[in-house]
């Protein structure tokens, strides 16, 4: 049997796995409230591990004396910066196998390379995350490159395993929803997006009730505080500091892209399903799985008060749902090739 696995497949797959875990671990410090659990960069307090003995304590405070030493807030930020720079390093090989494969047939070039700028980035914006006093918009564009650094991760190694090198053509007559999944794909985007906003704005909970949100249908709402992103820098986000009412227009801008997106993807894949071609069925099943474990999650984290858990893997199922999404449109343009 032929294979088209090409160079650097392995590579790709073992990192997107450690992208999967930055992932989670950004999840993980971001709701423990551990985001400026050091409060300098890329080391902790001028160490680079987290000062813990009495002799190193001193110093640090001695070091930063308006940030006082919590060890169990500084381990949870560092495990994510080391975690992250071997997921940089191992970008890097993927960049250099890439350069050094570059004249074999079907090998991604650009691709690699455009994710190695894109971590390059991620880094600097952990650094604005920590200086910036978690500024809600550089927190949100974290998220964002988190993400798109796991997706794009995840369309090198589909590309790499050569495992859809060769597809079967379909006639026109069967379903055929490349515009719609690229609308599908935006609308994903969007509704994380909003969901990063919520995180960085500490509005997860400003709608503690289900369906009404503090007991209303159309509680008081302030748009305009809730969403101005020239709000100005600092001194300290670390719990937020929009009003009420901000935070209820933001979570409820959320559970209506909820919707959106639920209205949107449950139709693409059930009508792919049931008409699409007999090779793309599975994907849209992958994408309907992801999207019901997505919106599982999403309200267990109301029903339930954001329990630790589920809120990390409410963040992984959005960036699950993202690259299921990915991946069709992938599909779907080599079927149209």
């Amino acid at each position: 049997m032929t294979s088209y696995r090409k160079p650097g497949f392995w590579l790709a797959a073992f990192a997107t796995l450690i992208a999967i875990v930055v992932v989670g671990l950004g999840a993980w410090t971001r709701l423990v409230h551990a985001g400026l659990g050091c409060p300098d960069w890329p080391g902790c307090y001028g160490f680079l591990t987290v000062p813990e003995t009495a002799s190193e304590i001193m110093i640090a405070e001695q070091r930063f004396p308006d940030a006082p030493v919590e060890v169990e807030k500084g381990w949870p930020e560092m495990i994510h910066r080391y975690v992250a720079g071997s997921l940089l390093l191992l970008v890097l090989g993927l960049a250099v196998s890439a350069v050094r494969n570059r004249k074999a047939e079907g090998q991604p070039l650009k691709l690699p390379l455009f994710i190695l700028g894109l971590i390059i980035l991620q880094a600097a914006f952990g650094m604005w995350t920590v200086t910036l006093k978690l500024w809600p918009q550089v927190v949100t564009a974290h998220l964002l490159g988190g993400f798109a650094t796991l997706s794009l991760l995840a369309l090198l190694t589909f590309r790499l395993s050569g495992a859809w090198q060769k597809v079967r053509a379909f006639s026109a007559s069967i379903f055929q929803p490349q515009k719609l999944a690229v609308a599908a794909l935006l609308v994903v985007v969007a509704q994380i997006s909003l969901g990063g906003w919520t995180s960085s704005n500490y509005a997860a909970l400003a709608c503690p009730d289900l369906p009404t949100c503090q007991g209303q249908y159309l509680p008081p709402m302030d748009f305009s505080e809730g969403f101005d992103v020239m709000q100005s820098i600092g001194p300290n986000y670390l719990g937020g500091q929009m009003d009420n009412d901000a935070r209820v227009a933001i979570h409820m801008a959320h559970r209506i892209g909820a919707i959106l997106t639920t209205l949107l993807l449950g139709f693409l894949t059930i009508k792919g399903l049931v008409r699409g071609a007999g090779n793309l069925k599975p994907v849209y099943g992958f994408v309907l799985g992801a999207l019901v474990l997505q919106v599982c999650l999403g309200l267990s984290n109301i029903i339930f008060y954001l329990p630790l858990s589920v809120a990390v893997a409410h963040n992984l199922g959005g960036a699950l749902l993202l690259v299921s999404v990915i991946v069709l449109n992938y599909r779907l343009r080599l079927e149209r090739a």
